[in-house]
């Protein structure tokens, strides 16, 4: 019987992230549908770099006992990977970063590069994920590689034809079934992104997101739904759990603070030996209200620590603020952080606050000046002074993806950023992310439960899974992956933290 295929070159959206250890919406939705189309066929999941693995000679491309990017995320199915893609019947090819994204360990699959890896496909080709946009955009530039574009989800049914919108969630309820046979693929602990909703709750869109573009109304999942799906993960051995893939966990069921309750409560219930339950994605707006403190306690009380809530600021120049209909106000952006900081700052049993805020920032929208970049720093000063805590700060230029307000801009003209990004963006990692992470990471905190998961010259980098985990880097050595341990902290950096092994606790 001829297999068919589920080729992962991962994904990076404003709403969700499908980089291994993350395991995507995306791959389990083609998986479920797989299953109920070719309920006798084999399924196999395969990465990109289980192909670059192959194409490589069946070798890493540096040499041990240093981690090699390129075939970091490799399968069980890695040295078979070529020859499952001659012999399928059928490939979903899930693609696509709708925004800039760098990984240490990961490097998500160019056009090029699934081109090429499908050349010897002699079975029908799909595509599903961010790349579709693209793929639509320029047809000319995709032709003959793909049989079929999906554009947000893939059914049974709609499998052979292509589809232009996502399909119900009840739909999807009724294609899903037991996920063990995809995490048995992984030789990894995946952390599996949950989706909460389509679409964005706020009145007015930023030009620069895909998001409205992507699903113009809003639809919420019930929240059983979402507790049995997770449920399923548990019984498929997935002990780790990230509500992300939508625009803001606070505003799931219109900020319904029952909804979240039951919610997470209800995960909780149905995996009762969950290690990690984080979320990801919060409009500033929702957070800053009334109903957004108890929100962040509600997450505070039921999550694990370590947790992030990424609000985007997007700027603090009002002039960009306005040009771009970006709603949230410096002023907003404050209380958002003091609501999260008053509700999670607190740390829990391994000695990380139970939830923080996290800032996103980008440069290259139109309207930007220099003054940008002075209103940023001094936004950015105010919340440093004002003795508040932050787990991360995302600084990117803007991408005008398909269909978006800044997509359609004609002949924009270079903005200073294009120029002075590398520089600005060193400003704010020494006097911002650095500082804050001397606060939030004091010199001598224990952090216990950590793992080792990559090797480089500089030495091995350390974290426990969740949403944006800190990175503790051991200068010096080479400690095997997958090795389990406890570090003190000794130095900071603007992007990690450094720090020494000592015994653990009995």
């Amino acid at each position: 019987m001829q297999p068919v295929v589920i080729l992962d070159c991962f994904t990076v959206e404003p709403s969700g992230l499908g980089v291994p250890p993350y395991l995507s919406t995306y791959v389990r939705n083609a998986w479920s549908a797989l299953r109920r189309a070719r309920p006798e066929a084999d399924v196999r999941y395969v990465t990109i770099d289980d192909v670059r693995w192959c194409l490589a000679g069946g070798k890493p491309t540096v040499e041990p006992p240093q981690s090699d990017r390129l075939t970091y995320s490799a399968t069980v199915n890695r040295d078979a990977a070529i020859q499952l893609l001659r012999d399928a019947e059928i490939v979903i090819v899930i693609a696509g970063d709708a925004v800039p994204s760098v990984h240490l360990h990961a490097v998500n699959g160019s056009f090029e590069e699934i081109a090429r890896a499908l050349a010897c496909t002699r079975g029908r080709r799909y595509l599903l994920g961010p790349l579709s946009a693209y793929a639509l955009a320029s047809p000319a530039e995709y032709a003959g590689v793909f049989d079929a574009v999906h554009t947000h989800t893939v059914t049974s049914g709609e499998l052979l034809l292509g589809s232009r919108r996502p399909a119900d969630y009840e739909q999807m309820r009724r294609e899903r079934d037991s996920f063990a046979g995809l995490v048995e693929q992984m030789p990894w602990r995946p952390i599996a992104e949950l989706e909460l909703y389509r679409g964005c709750t706020r009145r007015k869109f930023c030009d620069f997101c895909n998001e409205p573009a992507k699903s113009p109304l809003v639809a919420f999942r019930e929240v059983d739904d979402v507790v049995a799906e997770a449920a399923q993960l548990y019984a498929a051995g997935v002990r780790n759990f990230r509500l992300g893939q939508q625009t803001c966990f606070f505003s799931y069921r219109n900020r319904d603070e029952d909804a979240i309750r039951a919610l997470l409560s209800g995960i909780r219930e149905h995996c009762p030996e969950l290690e990690v339950l984080h979320i990801d994605n919060a409009d500033p707006l929702a957070v800053a209200a009334p109903v957004g403190l108890r929100i962040a306690k509600l997450v505070a009380d039921f999550c694990t620590e370590g947790n992030c809530a990424p609000m985007g600021i997007e700027s603090f120049d009002p002039a960009v603020i306005e040009r771009n209909t970006l709603t949230c106000t410096p002023e907003v952006l404050v209380r958002a952080v003091e609501h999260v900081n008053t509700a999670g700052a607190a740390r829990g049993p391994g000695g990380l606050p139970m939830l923080l805020p996290g800032l996103n920032l980008i440069y290259g929208l139109p309207g930007e000046t220099h003054s940008t970049h002075v209103a940023n720093l001094r936004g950015l000063a105010g919340i440093l002074e004002a003795g508040l805590l932050c787990h991360r700060t995302n600084v990117r230029l803007a991408r005008a993806f398909p269909g978006t307000p800044l997509a359609a801009l004609s002949e924009r003209g270079p903005l200073p950023s294009a120029e002075h990004f590398t520089s600005w963006k060193a400003d704010i990692d020494f006097t911002w992310d650095q500082p804050m992470k001397e606060r939030v990471y004091p010199t001598g905190l224990r952090v216990p439960g950590l793992h080792s998961y990559f090797i480089s010259e500089e030495g091995t980098y350390w974290r426990r899974l969740g949403s944006y985990s800190i990175q503790v880097v051991e200068r010096g050595t080479a400690v095997p992956l997958g090795t389990t341990g406890d570090l003190v902290v000794t130095g900071h950096s603007p992007r990690m933290i450094f720090g020494e092994r000592v015994a653990s606790a009995s």
